[in-house]
């Protein structure tokens, strides 16, 4: 559904007009999968609500091939201008635009949103300028790098929302030093929701393993598009010799590399797109659908990524992780001995990866048993119940 519909043109809902509705906003991919437990318990839970999927990611590959493979819903509201901008401003806000446009008209009492995309600040602060009860999902999260759009992100989202759900203790601390407003309630990680509803129906339907030519445990799985990393030429320039380094320390292991439509781009203009081709080792392949992916994330025997999403499921899923950055917003993973921290010069990855080989297995999962989305969704229905 499009936001066309002429609304009251009033810059601030009153109370008596809001409706006993919650609403999610999403618009990436790994907005979506932290949020489809959200919106399952929800459902479970008898709240009526809707979804507003911002654009941002707007590939079949890189979206729509999720909603079927988690079987959620279609989107009440689907925004498609925001294609059409490239940069941080423009994106947005033409998705802060289009979600306050749909909030005009359906009037919700709750807004929900999760994680440090775009999406999630333009959704917070539409919500939050109509005065509407924002709830962030995965609250808490710091890096500490503010060269990070997403840090920036966390950070505004975390101090305009009235409901802060911290995934573990040290994002509950975080949130408490930096004195936010809202009302703090650990609820553990809804990504460890979505991995055990998911991991068992992506064994049973997905054949991405039999597809690429792969034995279980047999190959490591490589994930790039942060914008430090690919963006700038340096960097992206280091990474393709940590490339080569890596594929040959691995060897005769392949790397699979499902690249980012980003990081394509940026091979391409850098000059760097013949030379990852011709990697004897990198396995490229397009990106993949969420259950391929989790398969493909399972039963590998190491994740190299600069995803912090990705380093949650593999520590989740016991598969040691090495992190091509300097700096991680999910330390626990580090604590636990599931993580290090390698950076993107050659020498360091290579380091980091043969201490992740040689790692001890069976570290204790730090976030969470499976429920956060029926704690959120349970506050979610108080609130809507009290007003």
């Amino acid at each position: 559904m499009s936001t066309n519909k002429r609304t009251s043109g009033l810059k601030v809902l009153s109370s008596g007009e809001l409706r006993p509705k919650a609403c999610v906003v999403l618009g990436t991919r790994p907005g979506i999968v932290k949020q489809a437990p959200v919106i399952r318990a929800l459902q479970s839970a008898g709240v009526d609500f809707l979804v507003i999927h911002t654009g941002q990611h707007y590939s079949y590959d890189m979206d729509a091939q999720f909603f079927e493979d988690l079987g959620l819903p279609a989107p009440q509201y689907r925004l498609g201008s925001v294609r059409r901008y490239k940069t941080h401003a423009g994106q947005t806000a033409a998705m802060l635009k289009g979600v306050e446009d749909a909030l005009l008209i359906e009037k919700p009492r709750v807004v929900l949103v999760g994680g440090d995309a775009n999406t999630n600040l333009a959704g917070a602060l539409a919500a939050r300028k109509l005065q509407l009860v924002v709830g962030h999902v995965e609250a808490g999260l710091r890096s500490h790098d503010w060269r990070m759009p997403e840090e920036h992100n966390r950070v505004m989202i975390d101090h305009i929302s009235d409901l802060l759900f911290p995934p573990t203790e040290t994002a509950r601390e975080n949130l408490e030093l930096e004195r936010v407003r809202g009302k703090i309630l650990v609820t553990g990680n809804t990504v460890v929701d979505a991995l055990r509803q998911n991991l068992e129906v992506a064994r049973e339907r997905s054949n991405v393993l039999d597809r690429l030519g792969l034995a279980p445990r047999e190959y490591a799985v490589l994930t790039v598009h942060r914008e430090e990393n690919v963006d700038n030429r340096e960097n992206l320039q280091t990474l393709v010799r940590t490339l080569e380094a890596l594929t040959e320390r691995l060897h005769p292991k392949p790397v699979v590399f499902p690249v980012h439509p980003r990081t394509v781009r940026r091979f391409r203009q850098f000059g760097h797109d013949r030379l990852v081709a011709r990697l004897a080792g990198l396995k490229v392949i397009p990106p993949l659908g969420y259950l391929d992916f989790l398969l493909l994330q399972a039963s590998s025997s190491l994740m190299l990524t600069d995803s912090g999403g990705v380093q949650e499921e593999a520590c989740i899923l016991g598969v040691p992780c090495v992190t091509l950055r300097t700096t991680t917003e999910r330390p626990e993973t580090v604590t636990v001995g599931a993580n290090a921290v390698a950076g993107l010069e050659p020498a360091a990855v290579i380091a980091a990866v043969d201490q992740m080989l040689g790692a001890p297995p069976g570290w204790k999962n730090p976030f969470g048993d499976g429920k956060a989305g029926t704690r959120i969704a349970a506050v979610v229905r108080d609130v809507l119940a009290s007003d």
